[in-house]
């Protein structure tokens, strides 16, 4: 039997001026974020996405950017419903991940998978799962399947606070523990699952100690602050890959409505206004200048760049061409397996014969 790992401290000091901190390379990760979701509503706007539901991931951009910064490239994850910035911020192609929200060939999963289903092993995303907590037991055969390889890599599973009522997640914990995965656990509490707020849907908001009772290493980080966000992932990401699984549950403020048409009429407007004071992006921007780490005028133009790169990711999306009718069944069987034919074309083959 293994002793119970011990807290892991739930919150980090910011670094001195001149420290060995990343907190400009942590701000673009953000602002990338921030820029490439406030395109997706545009996109959706413009009548270009892909189905109607969309679900960003504005105010909790230091979830994704200070996980991230904590892994490596062999390491992999799957992520939930709202993932865009989670991708982004593991490598992926903004380019390519608005043609696919966008439902067209050049996405990363040719238009089948959208907002919420996108996927892409070379970069480690095992998936993105609309399903609540849907995602989160893959981690455990990722990290399962690590272990016996000694790849030496982590598994994360992201989700949001309404996955800690989902059984999976502890059947999942309760495994990773038993057998020492190299698996994390990472909870981005918006404080909202759907219209219903965390405090309506839980007694015990300590989220930590339920991960603790099976076992796992677990730290609770407010994530207005990514700086703080980075240092406790590093920490944990770090002992799990030493064979210490790991929970972690970051708080932030879901900024907009569960979806995009979602205009939560649950949420009074004073409140709306309090949780945008705790922007991440807005706060590592003011750290920044406050610590002569970069002027004004180089975060200007850094953000300007950043502009620039995601304005073209719509322009790349509407060019791209829809996938095609045949490639329907591609992916979907086997190399080699014949693939059926489509309803459509039946339908075409049966009727000319009759016709003639």
């Amino acid at each position: 039997m293994t002793d119970t790992p011990s807290p892991v401290t739930a919150s980090a000091p910011a670094p001195a001026a001149g420290g060995n901190t990343d907190l400009l390379g942590l701000y673009r990760t953000m602002r990338r974020i921030r820029s490439f979701e406030e395109r997706v509503g545009e996109l959706f706007v413009r009548g270009l996405s892909a189905g109607s539901m969309l679900h960003l991931s504005i105010g909790e951009e230091s979830a994704a950017a200070g996980v991230a910064s904590a892994m490596r490239p062999q390491d992999t994850f799957t992520t939930h419903h709202r993932g865009h910035g989670i991708f982004l911020a593991r490598g992926a192609d903004p380019a390519r991940m608005m043609a696919e929200i966008a439902g067209k060939e050049t996405g990363y999963c040719a238009g089948k998978g959208g907002s919420m289903h996108i996927a892409d092993m070379a970069l480690g995303h095992l998936g993105a799962n609309a399903i609540v907590g849907g995602g989160i037991p893959a981690v455990v055969g990722a990290g399962l399947a690590a272990k016996r390889l000694g790849t030496g890599s982590v598994s994360v599973a992201f989700f949001g606070d309404g996955a800690m009522g989902q059984g999976i997640l502890y059947e999942s914990m309760n495994m990773a523990a038993l057998w020492d995965l190299p698996v994390m656990f990472v909870c981005i509490n918006n404080q909202y699952g759907m219209g219903t707020r965390v405090d309506q849907a839980t007694r015990n908001e300590a989220f930590d100690e339920r991960a603790r009772a099976f076992g796992l290493a677990a730290g609770m980080v407010d994530g207005e602050d990514v700086e703080a966000v980075a240092a406790v992932a590093k920490d944990l990401v770090d002992g799990a890959r030493a064979g210490r699984p790991a929970f972690l549950a970051i708080s932030c403020y879901r900024f907009f409505g569960h979806a995009r048409m979602d205009k939560s009429p649950y949420r009074a407007e004073e409140e709306e206004l309090a949780g945008r004071q705790r922007d991440p992006v807005k706060i590592a921007r003011a750290a920044l200048l406050e610590r002569g780490i970069a002027g004004v005028s180089a975060l200007e133009a850094m953000d300007a760049e950043i502009a620039t790169e995601m304005d073209a990711t719509i322009d790349f999306a509407a060019a791209s061409p829809a996938p095609p009718l045949a490639s329907m069944f591609r992916d979907v069987f086997a190399v080699g397996e014949p693939e059926p034919e489509p309803v459509r074309t039946r339908l075409d083959r049966v009727l000319s014969k009759e016709i003639r």
